[in-house]
């Protein structure tokens, strides 16, 4: 992946933090959740996303039991890198268990931190501390143009 698309996902990611938290949003300064963060910095990227999500509930990845967050991500980034090889402007993905789908993302940023949509709250820049590390289910590069 060129670094120039690194730093555009992570200028665009910083341009997303306030964004209240709201399921299912995905608009820049009115609300998002984790997805609709990354959805809308897909737009601000490419233009069209490349499949819609449909309608989920909060707590989807637990009723259903399928990696759908991962599957995606495969489907449109790409395998995953081992988190070692991550640097500001990827993607990563967490699961709250070792045992549950990947239900949370946000975007690596420098100085071992991350961007996502709290919820609750806003978009934050988060420290990736071991309580985060530990849940990391995946980490993917944006692809090029």
């Amino acid at each position: 992946m060129s670094e120039h698309i690194q730093a555009q996902v992570l200028s665009i990611a910083e341009s997303w933090i306030g964004t209240p938290y709201r399921h299912q949003g995905s608009t820049k300064g009115v609300g998002c959740d984790c997805l609709g963060l990354v959805r809308g910095i897909w737009r601000e990227l490419y233009g069209r996303e490349p499949e819609l999500p449909g309608p989920y509930a909060r707590d989807w990845a637990e009723r259903s039991g399928e990696e759908r967050l991962m599957n995606a991500a495969i489907r449109h980034f790409g395998p995953p890198i081992p988190i070692s090889e991550g640097t500001p402007g990827d993607l990563v993905l967490f699961r709250w268990r070792p045992d549950c789908a990947a239900k949370h993302a946000g975007i690596l940023c420098g100085g071992r931190h991350f961007i996502h949509a709290y919820e609750q709250a806003t978009v934050v820049r988060s420290a990736l501390v071991p309580s985060w590390r530990r849940r990391i289910a995946g980490t993917f590069l944006f692809p090029d143009r």
